[in-house]
């Protein structure tokens, strides 16, 4: 398992980067086909292809798995920073978000597959390979296999002390484009319209809208304008990170922002927005409380404490759980400090205990 691994993290996946996606996506198929399951790739032409696999091609699983085969990290990375361990740390970029996950799956199926388990064929897993810019060509792929599931199992990492994930939050991207007036700063300001005084009191609006007892947070994280400084700015642009904890706060937030960027403070500036919330919350629902008591006493029989964990963090949970499927995520291997540049990393004890748990969880829901 951590020879495997070891190539897998030292193989380039960026999101952009589709040739070292699919040198992964290459890898796991050989894998999964090598154990006598079903392996369909869904090809894309920007980004890297995305995996389905089932233990046969015409079964009806009720199970879904979800993985992503994509990381921040930019093409290099891997040769700066090679996998290693130390002591019983694995790291290197990906290794917790998160390419132990491929492992895990992968050995989760063996051991189905060589026990003998009839667990094995109500297992449907999709890897894709655009999670960390928004799942963009990748959500209808989890929506259609979510039809007909059961549940839904997202093997995100796992949280030190042996925590899953019960609630996320749901994620928007908001871009505000105004435009003004340019002028010469000392020659004839007069006629011309300030794009970034406009812009800048759209932004201390934007960040009163914050509510953190709430769990809802504006975040405006990019701004740029202008074009020298002697002159009056006539373009400015600000992005904006929004983060729900549900439905209602997502129509609310969203109805501010329109709100705000129709207001005209400097006269004569035009506010053009775009964006929205593109990942919906993952709530904790009474189906998938159950799901998750289920995941808990499966834990205890295998000697572990699982207890549950709410994330400010997107993740393709979002699209099962809006689908009314009981999702539970983090189920893969435990690490921390995803998308650090040094600290990342996989604890390896937990990569055989989490394959083991999700075996067994696949076994106790295809009862």
């Amino acid at each position: 398992m951590i020879d495997l691994l070891e190539t897998i993290v030292n193989t380039d996946s960026n999101s952009y980067d589709k040739e070292g996606v699919d040198q992964v996506g290459a890898l796991l198929k050989e894998k999964f086909e090598d154990i006598g399951m079903y392996v369909k790739v869904h090809r894309q032409t920007e980004q890297g292809n995305h995996l389905e696999i089932k233990a046969e091609r015409e079964s009806q699983p009720k199970i879904l798995i979800i993985a992503h085969m994509d990381t921040v990290f930019p093409k290099g990375e891997a040769k700066k920073r090679p996998f290693s361990v130390i002591g019983d740390k694995a790291y290197g970029p990906g290794v917790n978000d998160e390419k132990a996950s491929h492992v895990q799956v992968l050995y989760a199926m063996k051991a189905l597959k060589e026990s003998g388990s009839p667990a094995v064929n109500n297992v449907h897993i999709i890897f894709n390979s655009d999670e960390e810019i928004g799942s963009i060509s990748s959500k209808s792929l989890i929506e259609e296999a979510a039809v007909g599931k059961d549940y839904s199992l997202v093997v995100e990492c796992g949280r030190p002390n042996d925590g899953v994930v019960t609630e996320r939050k749901g994620v928007g991207h908001f871009t505000v484009n105004v435009t003004g007036k340019g002028a010469h700063s000392g020659v004839e300001p007069e006629i011309g319209i300030s794009a970034i005084e406009e812009l800048a009191y759209k932004v201390i609006k934007l960040q009163q809208l914050n509510d953190y007892e709430q769990g809802l947070t504006v975040n405006v994280g990019l701004i740029k304008g202008g074009t020298s400084v002697n002159t009056v700015p006539p373009h400015a642009e600000a992005e904006i990170d929004v983060r729900i904890k549900n439905e209602d706060q997502a129509m609310n937030v969203t109805n501010s922002i329109h709100q705000i960027a129709g207001e005209e403070t400097v006269k004569g500036t035009r506010t053009e927005l775009t964006g929205a919330i593109d990942r919906p919350p993952m709530e904790r629902t009474e189906e998938s409380k159950k799901l998750f008591n289920m995941i808990k006493e499966t834990g205890k029989e295998l000697g572990f404490t699982i207890h549950e964990v709410s994330t400010g963090g997107g993740s393709d949970a979002a699209f099962t759980a809006a689908k009314g499927i009981p999702t539970i995520d983090g189920i893969g291997p435990i690490g921390e400090f995803s998308h650090s540049e040094t600290e990342e990393y996989t604890d390896l004890n937990s990569l055989v205990d989490r394959t083991i748990l999700l075996a067994k969880i696949i076994e106790r829901l295809s009862m």
